[in-house]
């Protein structure tokens, strides 16, 4: 199946640090263009880290006061991680401030796998570095938000050519395709029980799909196949029959 590919998502004109830029800089270009985070990276714009704003509240914490600090680092030293928060509340330059290291994908990854990254590592943003691992773009979870504004007649389109069309080789009338709001219904008789679970499974990886409605039926039962008549596979059914 095609996915967009983050390339395609990623805003190009990235604000980023460099590992000395002081940290009222950082916060400087964080809030001037209202964003969350931003990578640091090297003089050859390859990226060390990821700043973002809980970073820089862990430094803004040592400035409540002589009791108020002293209790809350008093804290940390007890939590998981209290030595590089400790660091990050003392931090004056962007290198001190970031998380590191930098998790990054390539332009070519899929929104898909893109999203996955950012789930398994619970990150807001990820750069997006060329094969030389350089920086050359950045996404967001709402820049990754944008495929589920996908119009329902492209995602149509899509799932007719290639899914149905090209991945089943079914005929064009074979399924009836209805779309709202992302959620697909898929309505009609196939040969094989196996050729609806495909066609359901694909139609739920394309782009756009908030949910798939099964309401597909099929002549026979192949994933039990009888002694006398043995399941055929990977042969679409208007193959199999006789003139």
């Amino acid at each position: 199946m095609k996915h967009h590919k983050v390339g395609t998502l990623m805003t190009t004109d990235v604000v980023r640090a460099e590992y000395g830029t002081p940290f009222k800089e950082v916060a400087r270009r964080l809030a001037e263009h209202g964003i969350s985070g931003l990578p640091v990276v090297d003089d050859d714009e390859k990226v060390l880290g990821v700043i973002s704003e809980s970073d820089l509240m862990a430094r803004q914490a040592e400035g409540l006061g002589p009791s108020g600090s002293r209790r809350w680092l008093r804290r940390l030293h007890w939590t998981p991680g209290a030595r590089t928060l400790r660091t990050r509340a003392r931090a004056r330059t962007a290198g001190q401030l970031m998380s590191r290291p930098a998790i990054t994908v390539h332009g070519d990854a899929t929104v898909v796998e893109a999203a996955r990254v950012m789930a398994h590592h619970r990150v807001e943003r990820l750069p997006i570095v060329d094969d030389e691992e350089r920086l050359v773009g950045i996404v967001t979870r709402r820049d990754l938000l944008q495929v589920f504004l996908r119009p329902d007649t492209e995602i149509g389109a899509a799932i007719r050519n290639e899914v149905l069309e090209g991945a089943l080789l079914l005929p064009p009338d074979a399924v009836d395709v209805e779309i709202h709001q992302g959620v697909v219904t898929l309505t009609g008789r196939l040969e094989r029980r196996a050729e609806t679970t495909m066609a359901v499974e694909l139609c739920r990886q394309m782009d756009g799909v908030v949910a798939v409605v099964d309401h597909l039926t099929y002549r026979f039962d192949d994933s039990r196949p009888s002694p006398e008549e043995p399941a055929l596979h990977g042969i679409p059914y208007y193959w199999q029959r006789k003139p």
